[in-house]
């Protein structure tokens, strides 16, 4: 086992792993962040996206020993208490989701995306949340949720 020293969601946190575990793992078992959700396991989904120091990673494929001393944001971490994120209250009140499991990632690739790009375009939101496999919504939705965050507007 080892320790892992990091800021997780604005908390020091020392969180205890075997030596090959995952990001991802530590996360859900250790921290108890289970918002984090495994789809595929390799890196093709984006369902474990979280921000290691500001950029957005998938946690499956990141050892947690990467993570010593690092911040660490996942999706609990967007909201400002009570308060959703924009991205968030849009997926609610436009449909964005439906399983759930691919949620997570996808908030996190949009509040990347806007990060970057304040005001984007349908086709900026397309390129930044490719990375982002849904099987349930066929994308429009969410891709209407990101902008609707955007523009703060109701469906």
């Amino acid at each position: 086992m080892i320790k892992v020293n990091c800021s997780v969601n604005g908390q020091k946190q020392t969180l205890r792993a075997h030596s090959m575990a995952r990001l991802l793992d530590v996360l859900r078992e250790e921290a108890g962040l289970t918002g984090t959700k495994e789809g595929c396991g390799e890196g093709e989904c984006g369902a474990c996206s979280v921000f290691l120091n500001g950029e957005l990673v998938m946690s499956c494929l990141v050892p947690a020993s990467q993570a010593e001393g690092a911040e660490i944001r996942t999706i609990e971490g967007i909201a400002s208490g009570e308060a959703l994120h924009a991205v968030q209250q849009a997926f609610l009140t436009n449909g964005g989701a439906q399983c759930g499991i691919c949620t997570p990632g996808m908030i996190m690739a949009a509040v990347a995306l806007l990060k970057k790009t304040p005001n984007p375009t349908e086709a900026d939101v397309r390129v930044g949340l490719a990375g982002n496999l849904c099987r349930c919504t066929g994308y429009m939705k969410i891709f209407d949720s990101v902008l609707r965050a955007v523009q703060g507007a109701n469906p």
